[in-house]
């Protein structure tokens, strides 16, 4: 290609550049905290080819790019704290951008090449790892599921039958310690009994993850109780709290695993605040039925 046509092309080129070498820098990172052997050498491999992406571009460009650190640091964050497969499929639903780039880019020669590569990252990308908060989100699941629609319904109810914040706290978090203790329980047992079960998934571990997503659900939950004094503002909050880790959490699913996000979140909003409406509803009765005042 003609250096006048690589001169109209510079903004465009400036910016794959620069992915690449930020992509690079993320790859090496997170081979650096990979636990298996495998996975380290498949993205050491795939940061080394970034990196001659990277070198392909600086020839055309005559510029030498810094790696984006922020970004950089999200991404090697996101891979320690909440998954390589998760931090992995995000970033390469962020390579779309990438792509659509290379195919405006096709006129240069060499870039066909770089397009089969960066398709195949793609393909070893899904098929790599099994990392273990990703093995156990189905325990995961379990525990915020319930806890979300469990607490939510109850703490809707206790704010219109005892109506008192700090009381309405206490009693939700002796109902949420304790339902959460129960969940484990069974959670240990039913993944104890799978005959299916893989070897290297753990009863216990699973109780773990099913008890620990249910205990930090409950802390959130009734935390506004604790903080704000209008107990029906406290009661709002709650509920947009919970709104907010049904978003967050169905999100992580749906890039982990490849899942809808729409159809689930819907879905699962509509559980916990319906639940939460029909307790507010029973709460309302048990108070004019029963005298109960606080």
């Amino acid at each position: 290609m003609t250096e006048a046509k690589i001169a109209d092309l510079l903004p465009r080129v400036r910016r794959v550049q620069q992915a690449e070498i930020t992509e690079c820098e993320i790859y090496r990172r997170l081979a650096r905290r990979a636990r298996s052997a495998k996975n380290r050498e498949i993205l050491e491999r795939i940061a080394g080819d970034e990196k001659r992406h990277y070198d392909f571009w600086r020839e055309q460009t005559g510029e030498a790019r810094e790696p984006k650190r922020l970004q950089v640091l999200a991404y090697t964050l996101m891979g320690r704290f909440l998954g390589l497969t998760f931090a992995l499929k995000l970033m390469e639903r962020g390579e779309d951008f990438a792509q659509k780039e290379y195919e405006r880019l096709k006129a240069v020669d060499g870039v066909e090449r770089i397009l089969q590569e960066e398709e195949a990252h793609e393909k070893e990308l899904l098929d790599l790892l099994h990392d273990e908060p990703l093995q156990y989100a189905g325990s995961i699941v379990l525990g915020l599921n319930d806890a979300l629609v469990e607490l939510t319904g109850a703490l809707a109810g206790f704010t219109l039958a005892l109506a008192d914040g700090r009381v309405v706290a206490v009693a939700g978090l002796v109902t949420g310690i304790a339902a959460s203790l129960s969940m484990a329980a069974s959670e240990y047992l039913s993944s104890k009994s799978e005959t299916d079960r893989p070897a290297s998934k753990n009863p216990f571990k699973s109780a773990l993850y099913t008890g620990g997503a249910y205990v930090g659900v409950v802390i959130f939950l009734i935390l506004p109780f604790f903080l704000l004094s209008p107990v029906f503002l406290a009661l709002g909050v709650t509920l947009a709290l919970a709104v907010g880790i049904i978003a967050a959490f169905t999100f992580y699913l749906s890039v982990a695993k490849d899942l809808a996000f729409k159809p689930r979140f819907l879905e699962m909003a509509a559980i916990s605040l319906g639940v939460a409406a029909v307790s507010f509803g029973i709460g309302w009765l048990a108070r004019g039925l029963l005298g109960v005042e606080v």
